[in-house]
């Protein structure tokens, strides 16, 4: 995704943080400080911070706004960014990248992925992706304290459609929210639209390409598909069900300006209830 893009989708997490913010407050029975964005892609992060009225995209150490996705080792010290990815020319079986596409993959070793690497004189470690982007996420967070002058505790982190909660919990930095990354360019596409609308996101990055359905009304966003975690594009039954109540709240609409669907027992018991207006089946 292109780095205006990611500037985008960064503007929106700081505007949703401020939405959140009260019930964040109460959550933790405390008031969140400096909350900065961290938008950790597969080949390039970036972190920006929302004070004055604007966001402001942060530059790294080198004068770049966005940051390699990068770790590396050598005999004396781990790089992180442009450093690692500039060493991995002279070492590349200690070079870790594009980690990302590992977060929520299973495989034989306790159901996950894990990465062996040489740190230092032949010594060998294995890290999971989650430790690797939780250096990649301590690089960005470093990055915004010595623009900002001071330490930061909060953020809001950027993740793809599949990713998982692995990079939540950290001694050092507490996420306050973590936004799949298509309805994160959803809300920053809708921050001022007010009519009920429903539309279709793609989020192409280096590494995933997402695709998103969301229904926009009033500011409000919602994640059809993932609501209830369950697809029934395959039961053919469950459609049935579906595309019969739905014609029958159609028709209904004629005559009304909202509806309910309802449908008892859709798919694995789960009774299914959604509103239906005229206007969102127009648009």
């Amino acid at each position: 995704m292109a780095v205006k893009n990611r500037a985008v989708m960064i503007l929106q997490l700081f505007v949703l943080e401020f939405l959140f913010g009260t019930a964040l407050a109460a959550e933790n029975s405390q008031k969140l400080g400096t909350v900065i964005g961290i938008d950790l892609g597969t080949t390039y992060s970036c972190v920006g911070v929302y004070r004055n009225g604007h966001v402001e995209i942060i530059a790294n150490d080198q004068g770049n706004r966005i940051t390699p996705s990068w770790v590396s080792f050598t005999n004396t010290e781990r790089l992180i960014g442009e450093a690692a990815k500039n060493q991995a020319a002279l070492n590349p079986e200690r070079a870790i990248f594009d980690v990302k596409r590992l977060i929520g993959r299973k495989v034989n070793k306790e159901g996950k992925p894990y990465i062996q690497v040489t740190i230092r004189d032949g010594e060998i470690k294995v890290f999971s992706p989650e430790e690797i982007s939780a250096m990649i996420l301590g690089k960005m967070k470093e990055t915004a304290e010595a623009y900002l002058g001071k330490k930061i505790k909060d953020a809001v982190v950027t993740v793809p459609e599949a990713g998982n909660q692995g990079c939540r919990h950290h001694r050092w930095l507490n996420v306050a929210r973590i936004i799949n990354e298509p309805t994160a360019a959803a809300i920053a596409y809708g921050l001022d639209k007010k009519a009920e609308k429903n539309i279709l996101v793609y989020d192409l990055g280096g590494g995933t390409f997402d695709v998103s359905i969301l229904a926009i009304d009033n500011g409000v966003f919602e994640l059809i598909k993932k609501k209830y975690d369950k697809d029934i594009s395959k039961d053919n039954k469950a459609l049935g069900k579906l595309r019969r109540e739905c014609e029958r709240a159609k028709r209904a609409l004629s005559s009304q300006h909202q509806v309910r669907v309802e449908i008892e027992s859709l798919f694995d018991g789960i009774d299914f209830s959604e509103p239906l207006t005229r206007q969102g089946l127009k648009s």
